[in-house]
């Protein structure tokens, strides 16, 4: 075969293969213990850090937040908000930092933190994105829906964190 002929394929063959991304977990701190979230749409816990380990849980809820106990190689060992724990792929996971509600009631969402009124009410088991924590209040969003929540109604955050 001629030389020219199969240097082209081969750059087309190199084109055709699978590009290195950074995982979003990239960004997240390094040191466990932190808490980030579940990017995936679709996510796997295994028994073990690697595929050889059977899953023994499949998330179906990207934003679900995690807190990451420990690091092997591109293994995370998790827990989920119900204190199971498991490894998932670094991959998998994101620094986007998110909360669950938790209790059997509803939650209150106020206008601002402590504040008298109540913008809107949160199912438990909703899930939204948190920032501005301080003093026992996160603002918590939920599809563009947010408001002041304290934090001991939420998981994914501590109760003495602060975050920007």
């Amino acid at each position: 075969m001629n030389r020219d002929y199969l240097t082209i394929v081969a750059a087309a063959a190199a084109l055709l293969l699978p590009v290195p991304v950074p995982a979003a977990a990239d960004t997240a701190p390094k040191q466990p213990p932190f808490i980030g979230s579940i990017a995936a749409s679709r996510a796997r816990m295994r028994t073990g850090p690697g595929r050889n380990f059977p899953a023994s849980w499949v998330y179906v809820r990207a934003d679900l937040p995690v807190r990451v106990l420990e690091a092997f190689k591109e293994w995370r060992r998790v827990e989920d908000p119900d204190g199971t724990q498991g490894w998932m792929l670094n991959a998998l996971l994101s620094s986007r930092r998110t909360a669950i509600v938790r209790g059997t009631e509803p939650a209150e969402l106020r206008d601002r933190p402590g504040g008298p009124t109540i913008v809107w009410r949160v199912q438990p088991g909703v899930v939204g994105r948190i920032m501005r924590c301080g003093n026992g209040w996160c603002r918590f969003d939920v599809k563009g829906q947010a408001g002041f929540i304290q934090t001991d109604r939420i998981w994914g955050v501590e109760a003495t964190e602060q975050l920007p």
